[in-house]
C-alpha cells in the first residue's frame, strides 16, 4: 500500500504536459496512395512538441515510400506506427530531403528500412546531427528523450525512378540548406518540393547558399506541371500562389538587405524595420526576419564593401 502511495504521488506531481507526451499524428489521402501529415506554422517550442513539419509518405504496390521521419525519435515512433495502421504494405524506403533537425531526428523509428539522402546530405548530417539533437533538446525538452542522430545508409541519385505503380522524379537543388531535394511524382502529378517552398510560414535562412540562388531555382519548380503540391512547411495548395508567396518574400529580403547595407544600418536598425502589411498572412515573419538578418546580413555588408 505504501508503495502505491508512493507511485500515485510520483504520478501526480508530474505536469500533465510532460506525462503526456503524444504526438497525435493524422495522415489526409491528399492523391492517390498519397497521405499527408501537416505540421504546425510555429516555431519549436515544448508545448508543440518541434512537430511544426510536414512529413508524407507513398503507398505503391512495392512498397512504401517515407518522405521525412519528423523532429524526434517519439515522432518517428508516431509517424511509424501511423503507417502501420494505414497500410499492410512493407517501408521499402525512407528519404530524407536536406539536413534539417525536424526532417531526419526521427530515423530511429525506420532503422530496419534503407535511409537514403543525397551524398551532401548525408556529409552535412553526419557532421552536425549530433549538435542539432543537443540543440532541440534545449528547445522541446522531454519530448526528444531518447533521440539520436542517425545518417542515412544509402544515397539518392536525381533522375527517375520507378518504384511500384509510382513513377517518381528526383531533383537536386540548393537555395535552402545548400542539399534539397525535391520529389515530383510524374503518376499522381504531386509536387513534393520540401523546405524548398514555405507556405504561410517565414521561410529559414541558416544555411541558404543565397537568396538569389533561392529564387532562381523556384523558378525550375514553377516548370513542373504539378496539379498538387505539398510545401515542407504550410498547407498545401493545387496553384502556384505558394510559389508567388515565396518569390516575393525572397525578392523582399534580398532588397531590404541589400538597400540597408548599402545605407549602412547596423544589424539591429535592420532587425527594427516594418515588414510590409501583405505578408500578414505569413507566420513567425518577424522573429524568422530577424534570424535572416542575422544569418546574412554581414555577407551584404561584406558585398557593399567590395564595390
Amino acid at each position: 500500500m505504501r508503495i502505491l502511495t508512493i507511485l500515485l504521488a510520483l504520478t501526480l506531481g508530474l505536469p500533465a504536459s510532460a506525462a503526456q507526451l503524444t504526438y497525435d499524428l493524422k495522415a489526409e489521402e491528399v492523391a492517390k496512395d498519397t497521405w499527408f501529415i501537416e505540421g504546425k506554422t510555429e516555431d519549436f517550442s515544448f508545448e508543440n512538441g518541434g512537430n511544426i513539419v510536414n512529413t508524407a509518405f507513398i503507398v505503391t504496390t512495392e512498397g512504401v515510400l517515407v518522405l521525412d521521419t519528423g523532429v524526434s525519435k517519439r515522432y518517428g515512433e508516431a509517424l511509424h506506427e501511423l503507417i502501420r495502421n494505414t497500410t499492410d504494405q512493407p517501408i521499402k524506403l525512407v528519404i530524407n530531403t536536406h539536413q534539417h533537425p525536424d526532417h531526419f531526428l526521427g530515423n530511429q523509428a525506420f532503422v530496419s528500412a534503407p535511409i537514403a539522402s543525397l551524398q551532401q546530405t548525408q556529409q552535412q548530417i553526419l557532421q552536425n546531427g549530433n549538435a542539432f539533437a543537443e540543440n532541440m533538446y534545449r528547445l522541446v525538452g522531454d519530448w526528444m528523450r531518447g533521440t539520436e542522430a542517425v545518417a542515412p545508409n544509402q544515397l539518392i541519385e536525381p533522375g527517375m525512378m520507378q518504384m511500384g505503380d509510382h513513377q517518381l522524379e528526383w531533383i537536386e537543388l540548393t537555395g535552402h540548406s545548400g542539399a534539397d531535394l525535391v520529389l515530383y511524382d510524374h503518376t499522381t502529378g504531386v509536387l513534393f518540393p520540401f523546405d524548398m517552398v514555405f507556405y504561410q510560414r517565414a521561410l529559414t535562412t541558416p544555411h541558404t547558399p543565397g537568396l538569389k540562388q533561392w529564387q532562381n531555382e523556384l523558378e525550375q519548380l514553377r516548370q513542373i506541371p504539378f496539379k498538387l503540391m505539398l510545401p515542407g512547411h504550410g498547407p498545401r495548395v493545387t496553384d502556384r500562389r505558394a510559389l508567388d508567396q515565396m518569390k516575393d518574400y525572397l525578392m523582399w529580403l534580398d532588397s531590404t538587405l541589400r538597400s540597408s547595407a548599402e545605407r549602412g544600418m547596423s544589424m539591429t536598425e535592420v532587425m527594427a524595420q516594418p515588414i510590409p502589411e501583405r505578408f500578414n498572412s505569413i507566420a513567425l515573419r518577424r522573429a524568422e526576419f530577424e534570424r535572416t538578418v542575422f544569418h546574412l546580413y554581414a555577407n551584404y555588408e561584406e558585398s557593399v564593401f567590395d564595390q
